[in-house]
């Protein structure tokens, strides 16, 4: 028994030892797994930071790929359109005028009536074909209206330029209308594309709604003779404001004016070097930019406008701009001594004009120059008192800047009723002109 017993105790000794080695061993393969599964997540953290690391590397990236894709669209399309640009001018043959000297470009300023602009370009070149290296023809266009595009580009005789303004219109007063900022900023524009790109020395601006006369070339031409001379002389123009058929006779006869009657009007490089920095956001040919400064216009006028639609004219279109004579007349300009319109001689030479007129006075004055041969002059006080005599002689009532449309020295001259002219006379325009002898009226 007791040999038993020592036996058994024998045997535990062993199994004690395996024991404690078996503990050992799970003590040490725990204590490597735990290292492992520490270094598999630190592995696995790390990995982690770096798929994220290069998510947002490759968002960077996509997000520079998505810039750069916009960019090459952009630069495409920029090429495209330079490409058909040049294309073509080629095409058209407007090359050939960098050997020559114009006389002026002729631009057409259009927007979204193509219908009107067709009307106009046809107009234009009835008389600019067989002088274009003269004067090259032009369309510029505010906007994208695809068929004013279309139209222009389809005419090889001229170049079309386009003016694409994003920016956001921001007018100085409430109740104004965006469109005169527009107006003004394609203006700019394209004055800046055909003086300072082109390098022309002289531009003739039209509009999409308007036929030119006969002889408007050639009046021009003799009137850029004038420009250069006469520094006095800021543009000359082809319209006359009170040029409706019952108030023009003579398509020989020019004047100075104060007022700038536009529709059609041509101004020099040394002009807009002047006016370009300046340009006003609206309304930009105000008196204040005159200086002093005088217009050229004609008593008949070389163009006229049919615009009645796409307009807010209505009723003023039917009375002032429906009646308007478009000279018919080939008028040799070249033949004319224009020299009576320098600055040294024509006030002189109006004077002289208005100095002769008969005086008449009184509420009846304008009957009175029915039943009076020859040329009549009425005096006017003050704005309300024109407005009420041009009321009754149903020519142009409208001031502007503070002086009447066509007037020079405060004096609108138009025909009355026969070749007569009626020269309506500001209460200082007799002193302005130097007419110390007339008799009080």
């Amino acid at each position: 028994m007791r040999r038993m017993g020592c036996d058994y105790r024998c045997l535990l000794i062993p199994a004690a030892l395996a024991f404690f080695y078996i503990q050992m061993r799970l003590f040490v393969t725990q204590s490597e797994y735990e290292d492992r599964l520490a270094a598999a997540i630190e592995s696995e953290n790390h990995c982690t930071s770096q798929s994220r690391l290069l998510i947002d590397q490759i968002s960077i990236q996509q997000g520079t790929i998505v810039s750069l894709q916009e960019q090459n669209k952009r630069q495409s399309e920029e090429c495209r359109q330079l490409k058909a640009l040049l294309e073509d001018l080629e095409r058209k043959g407007l090359k050939k005028l960098v050997d020559k000297v114009p006389v002026a470009a002729v631009v057409i300023m259009a927007c979204n009536r193509a219908d009107y602009l067709e009307r106009t370009i046809e107009s234009v070149l009835k008389y600019q074909s067989s002088i274009a290296s003269k004067y090259p023809l032009f369309v510029s266009q505010d906007g994208t209206d695809p068929n004013v595009k279309s139209k222009a580009m389809s005419y090889d005789q001229l170049m079309y330029i386009q003016h694409l303004d994003s920016e956001p219109v921001h007018t100085e007063r409430p109740g104004e209308l965006i469109a005169y900022y527009k107006i003004a900023r394609h203006y700019k524009w394209a004055m800046d594309q055909l003086f300072y790109k082109h390098n022309f020395s002289r531009v003739i601006i039209l509009e999409d709604d308007m036929e030119i006369a006969p002889d408007f070339f050639d009046y021009f031409e003799a009137a850029a003779a004038l420009l250069d001379k006469d520094k006095s002389i800021m543009a000359v123009s082809s319209w006359n404001d009170n040029g409706q058929k019952q108030f023009v006779h003579d398509p020989y006869e020019l004047y100075r004016s104060d007022f700038f009657p536009g529709l059609g009007w041509m101004l020099t490089k040394s002009i807009w070097d002047e006016l370009s920095p300046k340009w006003p956001k609206a309304y930009p040919f105000s008196i204040e930019n005159h200086k002093g400064r005088q217009f050229i216009r004609p008593e008949v006028c070389r163009t006229y406008n049919f615009g009645e639609h796409g307009s807010s004219l209505g009723q003023f279109f039917q009375q002032y701009l429906q009646p308007i004579k478009l000279n018919d007349v080939k008028v040799d300009w070249k033949s004319r001594d224009l020299s009576y319109l320098m600055k040294d001689k024509y006030t002189k030479h109006f004077a002289d004009i208005v100095r002769k007129a008969k005086p008449i006075q009184g509420t009846d004055a304008v009957l009175k120059a029915s039943n009076i041969e020859g040329d009549v002059r009425i005096q006017y006080k003050d704005q309300p008192d024109f407005e009420r005599i041009a009321r009754q002689l149903g020519i142009f009532q409208e001031w502007k800047d503070g002086i009447p449309r066509t007037s020079f020295k405060g004096v609108v001259v138009f025909r009355y009723q026969t070749t007569r002219r009626v020269f309506l006379v500001g209460p200082d325009s007799l002193r302005q002109l130097g007419i110390k002898d007339a008799r009080n009226i």
